[in-house]
């Protein structure tokens, strides 16, 4: 199953490979600032931020030591949690 999502995602990554080493982190950091300030379905963008993370982390796996394994899950938590919560805002006190 590994190898056949590999070479499915091998055009992408090869596509993203030709992009500037800045424009993935602007791409990330302008779709959670938008799916924070988009009032009612702004937690689709903190999602979609979510899953192309969760993405390259699963392309990546074999080749993180267990320390960045580790931190890479905090952060894609983090990005789920941001997701879940802006999906459902506690509303009053």
């Amino acid at each position: 199953m590994r190898e056949s999502i590999e070479s499915a995602s091998l055009p992408a990554i090869k596509a993203m490979s030709a992009w500037p080493r800045w424009a993935p982190f602007l791409l990330i950091l302008g779709l959670m600032v938008a799916g924070v300030f988009v009032p009612t379905y702004g937690w689709i963008l903190i999602a979609l931020v979510a899953v192309f993370l969760t993405w390259l982390l699963y392309l990546s796996w074999p080749r993180l030591a267990s320390s960045e394994r580790l931190l890479r899950i905090a952060v894609v938590a983090i990005v789920v949690v941001a997701a879940v919560t802006r999906a459902n805002p506690r509303t009053g006190a």
